[in-house]
């Protein structure tokens, strides 16, 4: 097996072809009581960590919004709050289970946001059709974070926006609190509401994978995105990174 086909699944290195089933696996363990688990975890933060992108987004009414692993659908129930009649959100994820949570969860909520299960890292729109584009808490868990950027981009319109919300470099002082967080208590916590430890030891662990804010700044500079800046949120624990497409 070549280096070049390897890859992070979180602190374990997989082969690329491997990568998605094992995350795959995670997210169907995981799908129903995500939202509860996301509400333990972080104290209900995620919540305003999330309100803090939509205000972020600029978005309006009329706009075109794509929510990239959207998951359980929260941000597309926001934003859809947000374009109103005149606009459209769209759901993608590219775990079915997280997909049909994601969708029949908008559709109890009175909002008819078509879902479209498929890969970042090859998203099945035409060129400049999107006014924002969002990715929430799944940048890390995908392959070619280059790829889905670019692809990302790509599907924006000119003067469109990205914003990328997502796990992140913690105040250096509090690194160890945290790292004793994330690799004790959330593992137990896991064990309790979903019976899988794993997947949330994979959660850690795929956090201190990912780039910091700088180097995340960097890739997605890279690959042609401008006006690139971030925001820490609790000390860094999470970061939300806004860039434009001219």
């Amino acid at each position: 097996m070549s280096n070049d086909n390897l890859t992070h699944f979180g602190f374990q290195e997989v082969n690329e072809g491997d990568k998605e089933k094992k995350v795959a696996e995670v997210f169907d363990s995981v799908a129903s009581r995500y939202d509860l688990m996301n509400d333990l975890m972080s104290a209900g933060l995620h919540r305003l960590w999330k309100r803090f992108a939509v205000a972020q987004s600029g978005v309006r009414k009329g706009a075109r919004v794509l929510d990239i692993a959207g998951g359980t659908g929260d941000l597309s129930l926001a934003f859809a709050k947000r374009v109103g009649v005149e606009g459209q959100v769209l759901l993608t994820d590219i775990n079915n289970a997280m997909l049909t949570h994601g969708r029949d969860r908008l559709l109890d909520r009175g909002y008819p946001v078509p879902a479209t299960q498929c890969n970042a890292e090859r998203i099945p729109f035409k060129n400049d059709v999107f006014d924002c584009v969002m990715v929430s808490f799944g940048l890390r868990n995908m392959t070619h974070k280059d790829a889905a950027l670019a692809e990302m981009r790509r599907v924006l319109k000119p003067g469109g926006r990205l914003l990328a919300l997502e796990f992140s470099r913690v105040w250096k002082p509090l690194a160890p609190l945290y790292d004793l967080y994330s690799f004790k208590v959330i593992p137990k916590i896991g064990q309790l509401v979903t019976h899988d430890a794993p997947s949330y030891r994979y959660l850690a662990e795929s956090i201190r994978v990912h780039p910091d804010q700088e180097g995340l700044k960097s890739l997605m500079e890279s690959v042609g995105l401008e006006k690139v800046e971030y925001f820490n949120l609790c000390f860094g624990v999470v970061a939300l990174h806004r860039a434009y497409k001219f």
